[in-house]
């Protein structure tokens, strides 16, 4: 793999308290992922990172709907809607990014799912696949046009913002070792990975990346 360049921007998806163990939806190891993050994080000439910014009574929330269970689902605005336990509500711990992400690489912040009827997986797009959240623009006046994704998790919000990087013609990686998914049901972690595969979307580890960097490094200082 070739170092980055500076056209490219790293993604830093949802790596937030509610997200993370002992959180209201916690992903299983999802804080593993951020020592992950935060080593290959300062590679990137523009890192992004998302937070789901979700006001009370969200659609999402199984308590929006009377007699729903977290992790069934409902039709609602003619969309299929998966039902959630509350979390990520704007302004509480929960919403914070963990403490342990190191912020310092990142330079914007997109927060998504911020309207009470629709809910938002994509960095790109909220669920009606129409409403933009501003992350495309925000890319293309930046002049990026490759991306990497990170964090949480892969079988929702980091596969919805891959998927949606390729369809917008970005040049789109998953950094695998620097995600994790709910799996629910199980193997759902590995069919997403086969579509995101399938549709464009290049698995890497943050080994790879760290190499190249240290390739190009060494070779510079031979020249």
């Amino acid at each position: 793999m070739k170092k980055t360049s500076p056209h490219t921007a790293f993604l830093i998806i949802d790596v937030q308290r509610d997200f993370c163990p002992g959180g209201r939806l916690a992903v299983k190891q999802g804080d593993l992922v951020i020592p992950v993050i935060n080593r290959i994080a300062r590679l990137f000439p523009v890192v992004v990172a998302t937070q789901d910014w979700h006001p009370a009574g969200h659609v999402s929330f199984a308590s929006s709907h009377r007699g729903a269970e977290p992790f069934t689902a409902v039709e609602t605005g003619g969309r299929l809607q998966e039902l959630w336990p509350d979390h990520c509500v704007q302004g509480t711990p929960g919403a914070d990014f963990h403490p342990a992400l190191d912020l310092r690489p990142v330079r914007f912040i997109v927060r998504k799912g911020f309207r009470a009827g629709m809910d938002s997986y994509s960095a790109f797009f909220e669920n009606d696949r129409e409403t933009a959240t501003g992350l495309d623009g925000l890319l293309r006046g930046l002049g990026a046009t490759d991306v990497f994704v990170t964090g949480l998790a892969t079988d929702f919000c980091v596969r919805a913002t891959a998927l949606d990087a390729v369809r917008l013609g970005y040049r789109t990686f998953l950094v695998e070792d620097a995600c994790r998914g709910v799996d629910r049901p199980a193997g759902a972690v590995r069919r997403a990975l086969e579509e995101m595969e399938g549709s464009g979307v290049g698995l890497v580890f943050a080994e790879e990346l760290a190499a190249a960097y240290a390739a190009e490094g060494s070779a510079a200082e031979t020249d």
